[in-house]
């Protein structure tokens, strides 16, 4: 085959070959991240003598488009979760590497109530932040380490529809401060709302700590966490979280920790788990 016809050939097939390599390079790229991630997993885990289990929500781009998507805490992460946990031998400590801005109260309840009933030791391990439902998931824990500059999140409940979303500690105040006829109807309902959604985050949080904090502590961490002290992106560091929660708030962070989210930093694309765990003896 002379040059012509070599150079005539791979014209003619250009964009095959163009959308194998669109196709192939990032499916390698993913493939390849997600084999760095099971050996980090796999290696802290014999480490600690651990299950570990990674819940870890980035804003992640599209490629094509470049649309930024935000992750949060979903009934498909309570799913994963709660699967994991329930794999996990009793006697076999876990270890969860928290990063999340939060999301569906009921999935991060599920997921802390299972927590909370693993019989063996429980760590929740956060790099940079677990905010909202992932501070109650946090509080289910045994010990909570800490990156120094980490965060911790209020739990208060959030109410509203798709144009708003109001505090509920705010609703309360409002209906205390004006007249019933001054208030329109959907206020009203949804200050009911709250009222409900306060106490029951109340009671899930005592039942949460109930059997590692003494009353008195109990009540500070309703008071600083659920009462609306705070707007709800107010931020806990190690400082705040030791003052609140004792000598289990620690800074340790283990380094493959620090190394996992770097990996999960390099990756762009349409999808991926926000929860992964690796059993253990898994290869």
């Amino acid at each position: 085959m002379n040059q012509d016809a070599i150079f005539t050939l791979i014209f003619s097939n250009i964009w095959i070959i163009l959308f194998l390599v669109l196709f192939l390079v990032p499916m390698a790229q993913r493939n390849a991240l997600q084999m760095a991630r099971k050996r980090l997993l796999v290696r802290l885990g014999k480490r600690r003598k651990s299950n570990v289990i990674t819940m870890i929500h980035r804003q992640e781009v599209i490629s094509f488009l470049g649309i930024p998507l935000a992750r949060y805490i979903d009934i498909e992460d309570s799913e994963v979760v709660l699967r994991a946990i329930r794999m996990t031998p009793k006697n076999v400590p876990i270890d969860i590497i928290l990063h999340t801005p939060g999301g569906l109260a009921l999935a991060a309840t599920q997921i802390a109530l299972a927590l909370k009933q693993h019989p063996a030791k429980k760590t929740v391990i956060i790099p940079h932040y677990a905010m909202s439902g992932g501070t109650l998931i946090a509080l289910a824990a045994d010990e909570i380490i800490m990156d120094p500059n980490a965060a911790l999140g209020p739990v208060d409940p959030q109410l509203g529809d798709q144009t708003s979303v109001y505090s509920a500690s705010s609703l309360l105040k409002l209906v205390e401060k004006k007249k019933i006829d001054e208030i329109d109807d959907k206020t009203l309902i949804l200050a009911e709302e709250a009222k409900k959604a306060m106490a029951q985050m109340e009671a899930l949080i005592r039942r949460i700590v109930e059997a590692k904090c003494d009353e008195e502590m109990t009540n500070g961490i309703i008071e600083e966490f659920i009462s609306g002290k705070y707007t709800h992106d107010h931020p806990f560091i190690f400082e705040d979280a030791q003052l609140l929660l004792g000598s289990c708030v620690k800074t340790d962070v283990p380094e493959e920790v620090y190394e996992l989210m770097a990996l999960f930093r390099m990756e762009v694309g349409r999808r991926r788990p926000g929860v992964e765990y690796v059993p253990l003896g898994g290869k």
